[in-house]
C-alpha cells in the first residue's frame, strides 16, 4: 500500500479555519486516504484517470474526471487504487459549520451530517473550489472572511445536494440597528483579519444565517462589503498623503501593498500611486 505524500499535513493544533484548501499529488497504486476530523472534498485536477475504490464492502470501478469530486466525511477514509499519478484539490470543511448550517436550514444539527459520495459533478461546488484555489495561489488576498463566506456557500450547497427536499426558507433582511452595529465594528477593526463568525457574533446570529441576512439588507455579500470598506479607507488615506503606501495597506487590512493595489485597480481602475499622484496634481 502506498501512503498519501507528506504534503497532506496532519491536522495542526489550535482552532481550525471553517474551510481551507490543499493541492495534493495522489500516487499510483493502492492507499487509504488520511483520516481527517474535517469533511474533505477531493476535486480531481487534470486528465481522466481510471480508478477503483471501495464503497462499503464492494470494490467499484470508475474514471475520475476534471472537476468531479468525492466527499469523505470527517473521521472516515476511502480506499483508492489509482492506475496512474493524479492530482486532487482538497477542500477541508469544519463539520460543526455544516451542522450549524443544517440547523439554520431547518434540518436539525443533530440529525443531519454529510454522507460519503463518489464522482459527483456540481458547477457551484466546482466554482467554490476554483475560487479557493485562486485565493491560495494569490496568498489569500481576500483574508479569512472570504474563505469563511465560501465555507458557508459550500455547506449550503452540499446540504442541498444531500437533502434537496428541504431548502432554506427565504431570507429576511438584517434589522437596521444590527446592520449599523456590524458596519461600525467593521470600520473599527479593518486592520484585523475579520472572520464571518466574528461579524455574525456582533449581529447575534449564526454565521450561515447572518450571511444571508446581511446580503438581503445590503445587496452585497459580507466579504465583498468588507473589501469595499477596505478600499475606501485606503483611498481616503492616500488622498490625505500623510502615510506610506505600506502603512495604508496594513491599516486598511490588506496583507501586503500588492494585494491592495490589485483590488484598487479592479474596483477603482487606478492603483495607489495613481490615486496619490492625482491628488497631488490637483493641489
Amino acid at each position: 500500500m502506498i501512503d498519501r505524500p507528506s504534503c497532506y499535513p496532519s491536522p495542526a493544533g489550535g482552532p481550525l479555519p471553517l474551510l481551507d484548501v490543499l493541492t495534493s499529488p495522489v500516487p499510483p497504486g493502492r492507499f487509504d486516504s488520511p483520516v481527517d476530523a474535517r469533511h474533505v472534498l477531493c476535486l480531481h485536477l487534470g486528465a481522466p484517470v481510471p480508478v477503483s475504490y471501495r464503497a462499503g464492502k464492494a470494490e467499484r470501478q470508475g474514471v475520475r474526471l476534471h472537476g468531479q469530486f468525492c466527499v469523505v466525511p470527517g473521521g472516515s477514509s476511502t480506499r483508492w487504487t489509482m492506475s496512474q499519478p493524479a492530482t486532487s484539490l482538497l477542500l477541508r470543511l469544519a463539520p460543526a459549520h455544516v451542522r450549524a448550517t443544517a440547523e439554520d436550514m431547518g434540518l436539525g444539527s443533530r440529525t443531519f451530517d454529510l454522507a460519503p459520495a463518489i464522482h459527483i459533478r456540481d458547477p457551484q461546488i466546482e466554482r467554490i473550489g476554483w475560487m479557493m484555489q485562486a485565493e491560495d495561489h494569490a496568498a489569500c488576498p481576500g483574508g479569512r472572511i472570504f474563505a469563511d463566506s465560501l465555507a458557508s456557500a459550500l455547506a449550503v450547497r452540499l446540504i442541498a445536494l444531500q437533502a434537496p427536499a428541504r431548502a432554506a426558507p427565504p431570507a429576511r433582511a438584517l434589522p437596521a440597528w444590527r446592520l449599523r452595529r456590524v458596519i461600525e465594528y467593521v470600520d473599527a477593526h479593518l486592520d484585523q483579519d475579520l472572520t464571518l463568525a466574528e461579524l455574525a457574533a456582533v449581529a447575534e446570529f449564526s454565521p450561515s444565517h447572518f450571511k444571508a441576512l446581511f446580503k438581503q439588507a445590503t445587496g452585497t455579500p459580507v466579504h465583498r462589503f468588507v473589501l469595499e470598506r477596505r478600499i475606501e479607507r485606503a483611498r481616503l488615506r492616500l488622498l490625505e498623503g500623510r502615510q506610506s503606501i505600506t502603512e495604508i495597506a496594513l491599516e486598511a487590512g490588506f496583507a501586503h501593498p500588492s494585494h491592495m493595489a490589485r483590488w484598487m485597480r479592479r474596483l477603482l481602475g487606478l492603483g495607489p500611486s495613481e490615486i496619490r499622484a492625482g491628488c497631488q496634481g490637483g493641489r
